[in-house]
């Protein structure tokens, strides 16, 4: 009797008509009263029948298709779900013992053809992305290995997704985008902006040849469109969006430029959700009947929203962003304490003292880190004044000898004032204890006390000065790091020292890294003075970092440095691979006036006799291209009205 049940049922496969009149026969056997598992294993039994008969015909059909796989699981799908509603409305019981043994038998494999059914699609896309040797598959079928098992598993619920969808009511129409009262972009630079943004980055991770880097204008054309106050092309929003998600450095001027439509599209797209957190927090009204809807949002939005809100509001009404975020600091994660804390570098004034000086006593180390570096930078505060005394008690002047010069007595612990203070006890790896220590009470003690307690000198006389035991780099690496935190261009122009010195690293700083630092402090037409200054002495090996911190575009000395130190390095001989980095930013940052100057640098030179072989084509190359960046940037000004 079970055989020819499964015959029944094998041919019954073929249609859910065939399929409920065996199930109804199997009704009309039942001469009991049973329960509802038994209907229910009967049904699945019929099920995994059919799925067993119907199978070998799909293989033998189309052998190792995914698609012959789906349809004969979808099939036994829908025929377990046509048999399990004819067996639930059976009014009778369970077969002879024989059929309830084949029925107990075959509930594995209906269990098994059941998970493939319920197997969530994200699961099988996680395995698939880590492999089936990191993550086991939801289902492994039985004599299958894991990656035929889960391409089974895959191809059935590609199936389900496909035919559950069910028809729904129309959703209501979305309200029209808001206005933007700027003008697009006119025709060619609607053209250009087009031809930027379809640009894809090379698949070799080189590149080579005359064309210029496309990719690397789009922040400077976004730029110049913002300045002259154009608005995005509707048609190119979705483009700019996706640009925009995967370069964060394109996102603010790329939003600023696409305007409020661009916040508007994103809400029908998941992958543009940061375009909502951004516009979220971007200029909140600080009007009095504005307060109840900052502090919903502050309250309701998340974290992304409310870092950008409270940035937005901080630099509008900065006493207002210090308010809002002390009421609900108490009950904030450490984390989030550390990012809110940080945005009160902007607009840093007295007036924030008490609250970083509460912060001192946070839990989180980072947090008190940080707010002993915030309260550094206000030479007026009461942090500040504790940190001079102990700077003061490290380093004094010795007048004893023939001249002046400064002696240094490390501190000998790190006692819990100084921890509270922001000072951490445990140097990094291969630094000493007491150096650590001095390095950052050095740092933190305002500029102007050196001079009060150093004779009335001026910055250049104490840089100037000898400091005895080796400590020189010690005390002067420490001074560099306080003069970029307090924006002491005094110090700053001290420390770096004249651009032409011998010394590249300068007579107070360590590091070009420090030297590029502290020309951040500088004015924009004063860096780029003394860059220039530098590559005249030094050559465009060493000026990368320094180069990296002049505004753009570079004025005209530094320019002209830059071209003729190239034109330097081409006569040598050498391969222009080592300078890659510098023609780089010569493509972004010289004046595109300059290209008429680099036209007679495109020809290939004569190679002299100790020349790298084929270094002449390569140098002729690098100009082409750099003369071919700066005409297109001259041709974008141009389309954009200027």
């Amino acid at each position: 009797m079970s055989a020819s049940t499964t015959t029944a049922h094998a041919g019954a496969a073929a249609t859910p008509t065939a399929h409920a009149e065996t199930a109804g026969t199997s009704s009309a056997h039942a001469e009991t009263p049973g329960t509802p598992t038994a209907h229910a294993e009967a049904a699945a039994t019929a099920t995994t029948h059919a799925k067993t008969a119907a199978t070998p015909t799909a293989h033998a059909a189309t052998p190792g298709t995914a698609t012959a796989h789906a349809e004969a699981a979808a099939t036994a799908a829908t025929h377990a779900e046509t048999a399990a509603t004819t067996t639930a409305h059976a009014e009778t019981a369970a077969t002879s013992n024989a059929h309830v043994g084949t029925a107990t038998a075959s509930t594995a494999h209906a269990e098994a053809a059941g998970r493939h059914a319920r197997t969530p699609w994200e699961e099988l896309v996680t395995a698939a992305l880590l492999g089936t040797d990191r993550r086991t598959p939801p289902l492994v079928t039985p004599g299958r290995d894991a990656p035929t098992a889960l391409l089974d598993a895959a191809a059935v619920q590609t199936v389900r997704r496909r035919a559950g969808l069910r028809p729904a009511p129309a959703a209501e129409r979305p309200a029209p985008a808001p206005a933007d009262p700027r003008p697009v972009v006119p025709a060619a630079a609607r053209r250009r902006l087009a031809t930027l943004l379809a640009d894809q980055p090379s698949a070799s991770g080189g590149r080579r040849g005359t064309a210029p880097d496309l990719m690397e204008l789009l922040p400077q054309w976004l730029a110049l469109a913002g300045e002259r106050g154009f608005t995005a092309p509707p048609e190119l929003l979705p483009a700019l969006l996706n640009a925009a998600r995967g370069r964060t450095d394109l996102r603010p001027q790329a939003l600023a430029f696409a305007g409020p439509r661009a916040q508007w599209l994103a809400r029908f797209n998941p992958d543009w959700k940061f375009a909502l957190r951004t516009a979220a927090g971007s200029a909140p009204a600080t009007g009095p009947q504005d307060g109840p809807d900052i502090q919903r949002r502050w309250q309701e939005g998340l974290f992304a929203e409310r870092v950008a809100l409270l940035a937005a509001l901080r630099a509008h009404a900065p006493d207002d962003a210090r308010e809002l975020l002390s009421g609900t600091w108490a009950t904030e994660r450490a984390e989030d304490r550390l990012m809110f804390l940080d945005s009160l570098r902007t607009g840093l004034r007295a007036a924030d003292e008490p609250f970083l000086e509460q912060a001192l006593g946070d839990r989180s180390r980072n947090v008190r880190a940080t707010a002993a570096e915030l309260l550094s930078a206000l030479p007026d505060s009461a942090l500040a004044a504790r940190m001079a005394d102990r700077a003061a008690s490290c380093v004094a002047l010795d007048r004893t000898a023939g001249r002046p010069e400064l002696t240094v007595e490390a501190p000998h612990e790190c006692d819990a004032g100084m921890e509270r203070d922001g000072v951490a006890p445990k140097p990094p790896a291969g630094r000493g204890e007491r150096s650590w220590w001095l390095g950052q009470l050095v740092e933190a003690a305002p500029l102007t006390a050196w001079q009060r307690r150093l004779g009335d000198r001026t910055p250049a006389e104490i840089v100037a000065l000898p400091v005895a035991d080796g400590w020189r780099a010690e005390l002067h690496a420490a001074w560099c790091r306080a003069a970029v935190r307090q924006r002491d261009t005094g110090w700053s122009r001290a420390l770096l020292g004249a651009p032409s010195a011998p010394d590249a690293a300068g007579p107070g700083a360590v590091s070009l890294a420090e030297r590029a630092k502290l020309l951040t402090t500088l004015p924009a037409s004063e860096r780029a003075e003394w860059v220039a200054g530098f590559i005249d002495a030094h050559g465009l090996s060493e000026a990368f970092q320094l180069l990296g911190v002049c505004a753009v575009p570079w004025a005209p000395a530094l320019g002209r440095a830059v071209v003729d130190a190239l034109n330097i390095a081409r006569d040598a001989g050498s391969y222009p691979w080592s300078f890659s980095g510098v023609m780089g930013l010569a493509e972004r940052c010289l004046d595109p006036a300059e290209a008429v100057r680099l036209e007679a640098l495109t020809a290939t030179p004569d190679e002299p006799e100790d020349a790298s072989p084929g270094a002449g084509g390569y140098w002729s190359e690098a100009f082409q291209r750099l003369v071919s960046t700066l005409r297109l940037r001259a041709a974008m000004r141009e389309e954009l009205g200027g």
